[in-house]
């Protein structure tokens, strides 16, 4: 895998691609806070693929929104799609972990005509929320972004501390050599060692969540072939029974799971590649 930028009407993208420009287009999207370097360890058993996993906006290598600007995932789904763009793909199949297949999800459901397949691991859809909790998310939101206004982000001496640092604060087990992959393209250097390259914005909860009944609606809409792969144990925002309750929704697609944690493609990348059908 190779270093690229793509220069979109949204901004400017980095990603990694591994060159094979004569293959079925792949685009990989990453997890919340991971980078295209997540997809490091499946990108050598993808060799029939033209892949391009990109940094998401405000992560790793790409751009951030500007100061005035929000991320949502209505602005992410067009985000992509300039990627795709820029990349010249018409069509494509679209691989996705944990936020990624979240976006996935979504992007097929809006553009349906750009998706040719979807491989999801540990999600199927965005995550939901109740309808009365509509006010206080939102509440919680508005006064978490004026507080972040002028907030500096956290230092580094040495990069192995941020390894152990993002060890110990990801939502599942994630061993030292993932979490150093992700590291290596998720800080730069700044006076006095080096912070998070991402944009701190990502961190604050989302303003406003679909309910579990609009994300079923979306689900029904995805018209490519998907399947869907998830680690046992499961996540706790993504129960086997609401699990179940997506899958029904969704026309074609096949489920299964893998014993292993949240980041299972970065540490069992065969198994999944296998499992997935790549």
């Amino acid at each position: 895998m190779r270093d690229i930028v793509l220069d979109t009407a949204r901004g400017r993208f980095g990603a990694l691609r591994n060159g094979n420009t004569g293959g079925v287009p792949l685009l990989a999207l990453h997890g919340w806070l991971d980078n295209a370097a997540s997809f490091l360890p499946m990108a050598p058993m993808l060799g029939g693929y033209d892949l391009v996993a990109l940094d998401m906006p405000g992560h790793g290598r790409s751009f951030h929104y500007p100061a005035d600007a929000e991320y949502s995932l209505f602005s992410t789904i067009l985000d992509v799609l300039a990627a795709a763009d820029t990349l010249g793909w018409e069509r494509f199949a679209v691989l996705g972990h944990s936020m990624g297949g979240a976006i996935a999800s979504m992007l097929a459901t809006a553009a349906p005509e750009r998706i040719e397949h979807l491989f999801l691991i540990e999600a199927l859809g965005p995550l939901s929320g109740s309808e009365d909790s509509t006010a206080s998310r939102l509440r919680d939101s508005v006064t978490q972004r004026r507080a972040l206004d002028g907030k500096r982000k956290r230092v580094f001496t040495d990069p192995d501390v941020a390894v152990q640092a993002r060890m110990q604060t990801n939502i599942a087990a994630l061993d030292e050599a993932s979490s150093r992959l992700l590291i290596e393209r998720g800080i730069r250097a700044v006076e006095g060692g080096f912070e998070w390259s991402s944009d701190v914005r990502l961190t604050l909860p989302t303003a406003v969540r679909m309910s579990e009944t609009q994300v079923h609606d979306c689900l029904r809409a995805i018209v490519c072939p998907v399947v869907l792969l998830v680690a046992d144990p499961t996540p706790p925002y993504f129960t086997p029974a609401m699990r179940d309750a997506r899958v029904a929704r969704v026309p074609q697609i096949r489920s299964m799971s893998l014993p292993g944690s949240h980041h299972l493609h970065m540490t069992h990348p065969a198994e999944v590649i296998a499992a997935l059908g790549l």
